[in-house]
């Protein structure tokens, strides 16, 4: 089972790659549904990343049901708003699609961003 303290170690050491390891922790959330995963805090940086995987964690346990761990609402949003694809033409589906855990922490993505294709 992948953590989500394990998925931001591995983002800090390859950035580039950020979405295949948040992926991997999606998918192995998902199949294991274990809060185990999120029962320890990441570590708060300051970045973008750190409101990224609050909100991917608090969104899976309300997908599926499951308590959210308290120290999830102490992570703060974004400095700025982020649109994740990074495309000019999705900002306003972003902003229309982004599920709450996301917009509380004003990051914005489409219907589909923790699916895989």
């Amino acid at each position: 089972m992948i953590t989500l303290r394990e998925t931001q170690s591995r983002i800090e050491a390859d950035p580039q790659h950020w979405s295949v390891y948040l992926m991997d922790f999606v998918d192995d959330f998902r199949y294991y549904q274990d809060v185990a995963a999120i029962a320890e805090p990441i570590k708060l940086t300051g970045d973008r990343m750190d409101a990224l995987l609050a909100s991917t964690a608090e969104y899976l346990c309300r997908e599926l049901g499951l308590k959210m761990p308290d120290w999830l609402v102490v992570v703060p949003p974004c400095q700025t708003p982020w649109f994740v694809s990074g495309l000019e033409n999705l900002k306003a589906i972003a902003l229309a699609e982004s599920p709450l855990p996301f917009r509380w922490r004003k990051i914005f993505v489409t219907e589909g961003f923790l699916s895989r294709v």
